[in-house]
């Protein structure tokens, strides 16, 4: 019983606190104790050895006078009666041959001692011998015989001028030391008093021990140990289950924040274990009504238990075999999972068609898993099926509304494809590709669209094919080389795995050229109004040189001489009607030219100024004012010189025509019949303005004047195709053209185009 009581006190912690900290007090005391002795004992040495200096000096003082004197009676009578003190044990004189002269000794007075003998080697252990010894040098430490230490301090005696007198006896005054003083005292007293306190100090350390180590093992029992007792008591409590549990130890310390946490955690403890009780009967409850097929079967395939969705579906009897419970068959499945997970242990799944009860088709998708015991035997096999009837039919539906849509994607007239967004490869298409481009399925498949742009656009459209969503007119190349005019339209989507873009390409080629013979015919129709304007723009440089020509003529029949100043003002005036009169030929041939679009950078007031200039002969002839309120300095835009000015003779023409319509023949007055041209620039863009003092536009046709073959005029007057042709030049300079009534009953067009960026310093390209 005691052995054993020993040994569960080492394996307790309160045993084991004490022992450390016990055995921390012990050193710390005893070291204290060692120090503290050593210490004591060195200074009371220190003081024994003052002491005994102090009357070795205060014996050769008092023997000094009577030296002098040579009276050794008085010597011999101070040394003995200094003698008689108990402490002291011997006073000696010795001469420099190391002869006794004095001593409370009588046996001891002139007898010779060894030179090198203790007491007087500390002087002569060099040659000459020493004269200034310090105090440490001059102690020495002996025992006596009867078993007591013995300190002797050795002071030597020097030569003082009163020696070396005749006055007395006389020695050399060369001589530095005449003898020494031995005093040896016993040091019986203080080795005892220094055993007293070796004795009090291990006495004060044993109870400075005792004490503080009896009251740490009262602590330690009282707030330690037994608080511990409780906390392993009421854990064992909690591990077997009886929550919540409540410790109360009455202490603020640690020991009590630590009942407080085990109470805490005991709290949440079987907070959670109530809440994984809940959550277990939610998932019995879960499981129960989920609305798969949930089994459990042994190695035989019979039934252990199931869910309520099996139970309700198929009506089972516990035991009995899955195949024919839920399979309505006799025997087990050719190829069986559960079986399989029996056999490897791993799961398994896959899907199953089957009939059920009533007859009809149905398909599951299945999934097993083993379950094992502790020893990692595998004593049974869930099995999960979920019914997927619904989603096969659904599945095979998208098949037949995917491959009718594709049918509809391959049959779309125009070409569409399917490009990687990153990198503009060509993903699908469809099978219109082959009819525009030339190009069978396979050649443009994991190809760059790019491929399809002409060489010198692909670095421009680049960037534009992920921005944009539309590219009107854009350059393509057909398998054969020849060029193709396309509108593309782009817009962002997905494909399996991938971002990519739907480009739509509308083949546009024709009907360009159908516009652009529109285009050529308005512009004749246009040369035919401004034919009466041409021929007086061409007569008046016609008159000038037909009339200078005669003047030429008739001074040559007169055979008269021309002066040399008025032949040169009229052959410069010649010239320089010549000059006028090619120039308007150049700009009506430039403005009949078939040209392609093509834009570049052009200044609006001075197309606008071109386009009144081969028109202001009939403006004038009508009497019709032109009102400039052009803003100087505008930005430049992006359009073609060519066909914009087309558009500006057009909007002339009609309001030209609107005016004559409401004025007629009548006189007006000042300023009614007028038309204003302005320019001016608004937010990031440069607008144009044309409007006339005509008859106007009935509001209800405003939004149709833009339709083509629409117009106004009587029959024979108009083809309806000015207007119509000027509004899709202006879109494909990507500007706007609206109509709005003016103030004096007539209209305005307005006209706005964007200003490139690089009008105000920023890259921009042009195209």
């Amino acid at each position: 019983m005691l052995i054993r009581f020993i040994i569960s006190l080492r394996h307790r912690l309160a045993s084991k606190l004490i022992f450390i900290v016990g055995i921390t007090l012990l050193v710390t005391i005893s070291t204290w104790s060692y120090f503290n002795m050593n210490y004591q004992e060195k200074k009371l040495m220190e003081n024994v050895v003052a002491a005994t200096d102090r009357l070795t000096t205060t014996i050769r003082l008092g023997t000094h006078y009577a030296m002098m004197l040579n009276s050794r009676d008085d010597i011999n009578q101070i040394i003995n009666n200094i003698a008689k003190v108990r402490e002291i044990k011997n006073i000696r004189i010795y001469n420099k041959e190391g002869q006794i002269k004095y001593s409370n000794r009588i046996s001891e007075v002139d007898s010779r001692t060894n030179i090198e003998a203790e007491a007087c080697y500390i002087c002569h252990r060099t040659e000459p011998p020493l004269v200034d010894i310090g105090l440490d040098q001059r102690t020495r430490l002996f025992t006596s015989r009867e078993g007591y230490r013995l300190l002797g301090i050795i002071s030597p005696i020097g030569n003082e001028p009163g020696c070396s007198s005749d006055a007395c006896h006389v020695h050399p005054h060369d001589k530095k030391i005449l003898g020494a003083l031995d005093v040896v005292v016993s040091l019986e007293d203080a080795d005892h008093e220094i055993r007293l306190a070796e004795t009090a100090s291990i006495g004060l350390a044993g109870v400075v021990f005792l004490i503080p180590s009896a009251i740490i093992f009262f602590f330690v029992l009282r707030f330690v140990n037994r608080p511990i007792r409780k906390l392993i008591d009421e854990t064992h409590l909690i591990g077997q289950g009886l929550l919540p549990s409540h410790i109360e130890l009455g202490q603020a310390n640690e020991m009590g924040q630590l009942a407080v946490a085990i109470n805490q955690m005991s709290a949440e403890i079987a907070g959670k274990q109530a809440e994984l009780n809940k959550q277990r009967d939610e998932y019995q409850t879960l499981v129960e009504r989920v609305p798969c097929l949930i089994t459990v079967q042994d190695r035989n395939l019979r039934l252990l238990s199931f869910n309520g969705e099996f139970r309700r579906r198929f009506g089972p009897n516990p035991g009995e075999h899955c195949y024919h419970a839920y399979k309505g068959r006799d025997e087990k499945c050719s190829h069986c999972p559960v079986e399989r997970t029996f056999e490897d242990g791993l799961p398994h799944q896959g899907e199953e068609t089957g009939i059920n009860r009533d007859g009809s088709k149905v398909h599951w998708i299945f999934r097993t898993s083993p379950i094992k015991n502790n020893e990692g035997q595998i004593v049974a096999v869930l099995e999960m099926s979920l019914d997927i009837t619904e989603r096969k039919e659904l599945e095979e539906k998208l098949e037949k509304s995917e491959h009718k849509y594709h049918e509809i994607f391959n049959q779309i007239p125009n070409p569409v494809f399917v490009l990687d967004r990153a990198t503009l490869e060509v993903v699908d298409c469809n099978q219109s590709v082959t009819a525009v481009y030339g190009l069978s399925k396979e050649e443009v498949l994991n190809q760059s669209f790019m491929d399809r742009f002409v060489p010198e656009d692909r670095p421009h459209f680049g960037e534009l094919m992920r921005s944009a969503t539309e590219l009107n007119q854009v350059k393509h190349l057909h398998k054969n080389g020849n060029r193709l005019f396309v509108n593309i339209r782009i817009s962002p989507g997905e494909y399996p795995g991938r971002n990519v873009l739907l480009v739509t390409t509308s083949d546009i080629t024709k009907r360009l050229e159908t516009e652009q013979n529109l285009i050529q015919a308005s512009k004749m129709a246009t040369l035919g109004e401004m034919a009466t304007g041409v021929a007086h723009e061409l007569n008046q440089p016609l008159s000038v040189i037909k009339t200078a020509s005669s003047f030429f003529i008739k001074k040559l029949d007169r055979q008269q001489a021309i002066d040399e100043s008025t032949l040169g003002s009229m052959l410069r005036k010649i010239d320089a009607n010549v000059d006028r009169a090619t120039r308007i030929i150049d700009h009506m041939r430039q403005f009949a030219r078939k040209a392609d679009l093509k834009l570049e950078r052009v200044q609006v007031n001075d197309v606008l100024r071109r386009a009144f200039d081969i028109f202001s002969q009939q403006l004038k002839l009508r009497s019709i004012e032109v009102v400039w309120e052009t803003e100087p300095n505008l930005p430049k835009i992006d359009a073609d010189p060519g066909r914009l000015e087309q558009v500006f003779i057009n909007l002339l023409i009609n309001a030209r025509d609107a005016i004559e319509e409401r004025w007629g023949a009548a006189e007006a007055g000042p300023g009614q019949k007028r038309i204003i041209l302005a320019t001016r620039v608004t937010l990031q863009a440069v607008a144009c303005e044309i409007c006339d003092t005509g008859i106007g536009i009935p509001a209800n046709i405003t939004e149709r004047i833009f339709e083509p073959f629409f117009t106004t005029k009587q029959a024979g007057k108009g083809t309806g195709l000015g207007l119509s042709i000027s509004y899709g030049i202006v879109k494909d300079c990507r500007g706007s053209i609206k109509v709005k009534p003016h103030a004096s009953g007539g209209v305005c067009f307005l006209l706005e185009f964007p200003v490139p960026e690089t009008a105000y310093g920023k890259n921009h390209p042009i195209g």
